[in-house]
């Protein structure tokens, strides 16, 4: 069975580097690559959310109707992740509950790089409303735009690199976690820079669909 890995914005090149984690992550698994063409090219924020959900709903929707054995939300917001679920009768995974959950397993405790100060309080209450707010250290913005991801991704990857270190240095913690599914392309270089776990919600969601 295939799992769909349903990109909620509609940047393609972002789809690609999001399906290729997947596909490294679970060598296994049949994953299929949707983009959402009707949402907004980045999703920095509620009114980003607001768009970006019934064209979500309606390829969740649509991946059930097809059978899908999975699928995952690839939007570390996790947006609309509730409704999607009553879409389908198969697992349905937001990239940002797989990497809670994957630093809650292992009992660290981690802090959140992100994009943009605007997403801070979308994932602040995701986390309290999965029960894991006492693994959290602290939500960080690296001040990096979704697109700069993909337009300039050396310097982003720069970007994001020295807040995971402020991070390591300054929040007592045992892990890092990526916050946007577009981070996918430079989890690979920042393991090689920091000292500690870095989780990346793709690769844990995708390993977890399989599982389920």
């Amino acid at each position: 069975m295939t799992v769909i890995v349903i990109n909620p914005n509609s940047t393609a090149a972002m789809t690609g580097s999001i399906l290729a984690m997947a596909e490294t992550a679970a060598p296994g698994v049949a994953f299929e690559g949707w983009t959402s063409s009707l949402a907004p090219p980045a999703i920095q924020g509620p009114e980003d959310v607001a768009a970006a959900t019934p064209p979500l709903l309606e390829l969740v929707a649509q991946a059930a109707r097809r059978g899908a054995g999975g699928v995952i939300l690839a939007c570390f917001d996790d947006p609309a992740l509730a409704e999607a679920r009553a879409c389908a009768p198969c697992p349905v995974i937001g990239v940002g509950q797989a990497a809670f959950h994957h630093a809650a397993l292992r009992g660290w405790r981690f802090s959140v790089v992100t994009t943009l100060p605007a997403a801070i309080p979308a994932i602040e209450a995701n986390i309290r409303n999965y029960g894991l707010s006492q693994h959290l250290a602290r939500v960080r913005a690296s001040d990096v735009p979704v697109l700069a991801l993909e337009d300039d991704t050396e310097a982003a990857c720069a970007r994001i690199a020295e807040e995971a270190e402020r991070a390591v240095a300054e929040d007592d913690i045992e892990a890092v976690i990526l916050g946007c599914a577009g981070m996918a392309k430079v989890t690979g270089h920042l393991r090689t820079r920091l000292p500690v776990p870095v989780i990346d919600g793709v690769e844990t969601a995708a390993r977890f669909v399989s599982v389920l």
